[in-house]
């Protein structure tokens, strides 16, 4: 069994309450939950972290008190990366953290089982975000009756369930899964207005970046950011651009997966090898998306994106498709919905945006704006804390209005 011991402990851990973050890989706490770890330490926390990968993530050093190491499969179907996942999470939990936050479907329900275990005067508090459930409109039958009843077996074992679209809103109340009193409603976990500002990069770095991909000056440049799985659907985007009006207009994707072969075949099947570029994994987004004239996002299925939330904070208006959690970001003053999977109407959203650019660069001022007044990091983390600090008196949420949308 991997060694649940932490990978370092501090000298005399801080006085105070104690916060134990899981994930399944240790990917999703170093590029979405850094900021809280440093937030409740500041606060005289104990801060601790458990996922696959973490004691091996250099960019995960220093960050927390202590680090534990968990052999969590992907997978519901592993039987065995589930019982290995048991033990380890039973072993950490020895730590006897105040509160445990987990994230992703397989670690929730590991974790949750695993404090179930523990004796009622030993179990932590624990709060659950749900990034997407994954049961949705669209999903097998199967899929969805298997992630459906884990989902409900579990928010028994859930002081606090925490979604962040109204899809999954309305589905934890149609479901019962937690009582409403349970129940939280969060715009996302947060995005850093600051670090996705245009002023916060080189112009030269965003031109550099135009150069390396093949764009000339004042070239329209359409990029997309994630994963090439078929869940995100880049073929559409990559057809899209051989059907659109704009012949000049050019395509980057960033991101790496078991797509891109069949990618690299589309796009010389459609002859855009002069057009489309696959750009890899990047360690630095920023630029790339800054330099775009739209960002696209063709998911059949989401939670609430951050590269939605990242490229309108760059100021670049979005075109994206009917997929859970888009429609919430995208309005009809900082982008396009479309329908998902409707090649032609998203090449025509696609024109539309390169047909003005004046109102194109007006639609990513916009929707900067109000990803600051509504996603910004500083106010979810002002929510968890004002969560954790309930959790901790006892006091439920009781029922909640599913937030109104500003529009316009």
């Amino acid at each position: 069994m991997t060694d649940p011991t932490p990978a370092a402990r501090s000298a005399g851990s801080p006085p105070g309450r104690s916060l134990l973050i899981v994930t399944t890989v240790s990917h999703t706490i170093n590029h979405f939950l850094a900021p809280y770890a440093h937030h409740f330490r500041a606060k005289g926390w104990r801060v601790d972290a458990a996922a696959n990968g973490a004691q091996t993530d250099p960019a995960l050093a220093g960050i927390f008190d202590n680090l534990y190491e968990l052999p969590l499969s992907r997978s519901i179907l592993d039987v065995g990366g589930l019982v290995r996942g048991m033990r380890a999470m039973s072993a950490v939990l020895e730590s006897q953290p105040d509160i445990v936050h987990v994230h992703t479907p397989i670690a929730a329900f590991i974790t949750r089982a695993a404090v179930r275990r523990l004796p009622a005067d030993r179990r932590p508090l624990v709060a659950y975000t749900a990034h997407g459930f994954h049961f949705h409109a669209g999903g097998s039958r199967l899929t969805n009756t298997v992630f459906l009843t884990a989902e409900r077996i579990a928010g028994r074992w859930t002081d606090r369930l925490i979604v962040i679209n109204d899809e999954d809103y309305d589905a934890a109340r149609r479901h019962r899964i937690v009582p409403d009193r349970r129940l939280v409603r969060m715009p996302g976990i947060g995005v850093d207005a600051e670090r996705y500002a245009r002023s916060a990069i080189d112009p030269a770095e965003i031109e550099r970046f135009r150069a390396s991909l093949g764009v000339a000056p004042g070239e329209p440049l359409i990029v997309a950011v994630g994963e090439l799985s078929r869940r995100k659907r880049m073929a559409d985007v990559i057809a899209a651009i051989a059907r659109m009006r704009h012949q000049e207009a050019k395509l980057a994707i960033a991101g790496e997966g078991a797509e891109r072969p069949a990618l690299e075949a589309l796009i010389a099947e459609l002859k855009l090898e002069d057009r489309v570029r696959l750009a890899g994994n990047l360690d630095d987004v920023r630029p790339f998306v800054a330099g775009a004239s739209a960002l696209v996002l063709a998911s059949d299925r989401e939670g609430l994106p951050r590269s939605i939330m990242e490229g309108l904070l760059l100021e670049v208006p979005v075109v994206a498709s009917t997929a859970r959690g888009n429609p919430e970001l995208v309005d009809e003053r900082s982008g396009f919905i479309y329908p998902t999977g409707d090649i032609a109407a998203l090449a025509a959203a696609l024109d539309r945006l390169l047909d003005d650019p004046a109102a194109a660069r007006a639609m990513g001022q916009h929707g900067r704006q109000r990803m600051v007044d509504e996603y910004e990091i500083s106010k979810l983390i002002e929510q968890h804390e004002t969560m954790y600090a309930a959790m901790l008196a006892g006091v439920d949420v009781g029922p909640q209005r599913r937030p109104a949308r500003a529009r316009g």
